[in-house]
């Protein structure tokens, strides 16, 4: 796809002037979302708020209960054009709030059978803010505005409960980019790594990809006081684990392209002085190549079958892969790139290394050409390495980042509209 150089959009004082007046609402919705938390495919309360504020705005077509409670809004502008995407995620986390704030999140709510505390850990509440009024300010300006702009309010990024569809894949199956489809994608996240107001950017592959494993050990039971008349699914699962640590850092060449591999939940037996039949752990694997996350998702089954053969237990091991690579189309973000830079203001616009946190943004990149960026929320005077990261339940947004989103999705849809592809992109079908 080839891209026009990028204008000094005739739009964008008006823009800054709309974004500066509704700061103040900005910040309400943003604190009102992170008091108020929902998981995914439970974001009754925050849908039916964005619904109603874009029909207030009178948006050429609200839908509502997209893959469960996603929500989209249509503004056609006075002038033909082509079609841009802007997607938000909704959703919070299963973690307890430890930040001392008025409008801290106090929710509590099941998740996979555990009742659990509720906050907006990665800063979802502030993206869906910044694209409500993102919404408000291109809808102000819709006389001045060419081509059509699809608000995409999506649940679930943060997966669905076990046993349930939802998320980006869901929103595709059920339309989100059909009817119009749009020619080019941006979303932004929030983030710790950079001081407040910074932009990060990269081209191509940007963000892992993330895939889900359970190995569980099987043992057989016996007394605590005499292992030898059983066979141990603990200690045959720590040797698991020590053994899962080489296949990244002794199989695979990670000065071509980093991987992780994670065991974070590992759960077994229920009294000191019995030995049980089973232990079982849980973990993720991101990798930004295709034949390395293969490899390694044989790797790890293999692995884990010898050594518990050779404690003579039995396992099983269940790999599902979620989200793709995050991949920045390189013609696009080339094309946007001084649309970035303004926004930033001199100095904030800084290139990031590649994230091994995922996003399922990028099933909607696979689809048409996209652009994902980051958003500093790290107050100024503190280290960004050293602050609380995202899904930490100290983690805090400075939200005079928030203008900055709002300036920069406003932006980002006005400058392509402006600039249209002179040349279609063979993407995956619709």
């Amino acid at each position: 796809m080839n891209y026009a150089p990028v204008p000094v959009n005739s739009l964008a004082e008006a823009i800054d002037a709309a974004t500066a007046r509704i700061e103040p609402q900005l910040i309400a919705w943003r604190r009102d979302l992170h008091q108020h938390p929902e998981l995914g495919n439970r974001e009754f309360r925050t849908a039916g708020a964005v619904a109603e504020h874009l029909r207030r705005l009178c948006l050429d077509e609200v839908h509502t209960g997209v893959a469960h409670t996603g929500v989209i809004g249509l503004l056609r502008g006075a002038m033909p054009g082509p079609v841009v995407a802007l997607r938000a995620d909704m959703d919070a986390l299963p973690v307890t709030e430890e930040v001392d704030l008025p409008f801290a999140s106090k929710a509590r709510a099941p998740w996979n059978g555990e009742t659990v505390g509720v906050m907006h850990a990665c800063g979802h509440d502030a993206h869906t803010a910044i694209l409500m009024a993102v919404a408000e300010v291109l809808a102000a300006l819709r006389s001045q505005l060419r081509g059509t702009v699809k608000f995409i309010f999506q649940p679930a990024e943060e997966l669905p409960p076990e046993g349930e569809d939802g998320g980006a894949e869901m929103m595709i199956r059920e339309g989100a980019l059909q009817n119009p489809v749009p020619a080019a994608i941006f979303g932004l996240h929030v983030t710790s790594r950079q001081s407040s107001g910074f932009i990060g950017w990269r081209s191509g592959p940007t963000m892992a990809s993330s895939d889900r494993f359970s190995i569980t050990v099987l043992g057989r039971q016996t007394h605590g006081a005499a292992p030898w008349l059983g066979v141990d699914p603990i200690v045959t699962a720590a040797q698991v684990v020590l053994g899962l640590q080489t296949v990244v850092s002794r199989t695979q060449d990670i000065s071509r392209e980093p991987a992780v591999l994670t065991v974070g939940m590992i759960k077994g037996g229920v009294r000191e002085n019995i030995i049980p039949d089973q232990c079982e752990m849980r973990g993720t694997i991101r990798t930004f190549d295709e034949a390395m996350r293969d490899d390694i998702h044989e790797r790890v089954t293999t692995l884990a079958q010898s050594i518990s053969r050779g404690s003579r237990a039995d396992c099983t091991v269940c790999i599902r892969k979620s989200y793709p690579v995050t991949v920045n189309d390189p013609e696009l973000t080339e094309a946007m790139l001084p649309t970035l830079a303004r926004v930033a203001g001199d100095g904030r616009l800084q290139m990031v290394p590649k994230v091994t946190g995922s996003e399922d943004f990028s099933l909607f990149q696979k689809l048409v050409p996209g652009l994902f960026v980051f958003l500093g929320v790290t107050p100024a005077g503190l280290e960004p390495a050293k602050v609380a990261p995202n899904h930490s339940p100290r983690f805090f947004i400075d939200e005079a980042a928030l203008v900055t989103g709002v300036r920069l999705l406003a932006n980002l849809a006005c400058d392509f509209l402006e600039t249209p592809p002179a040349a279609p992109t063979a993407h995956a079908s619709l």
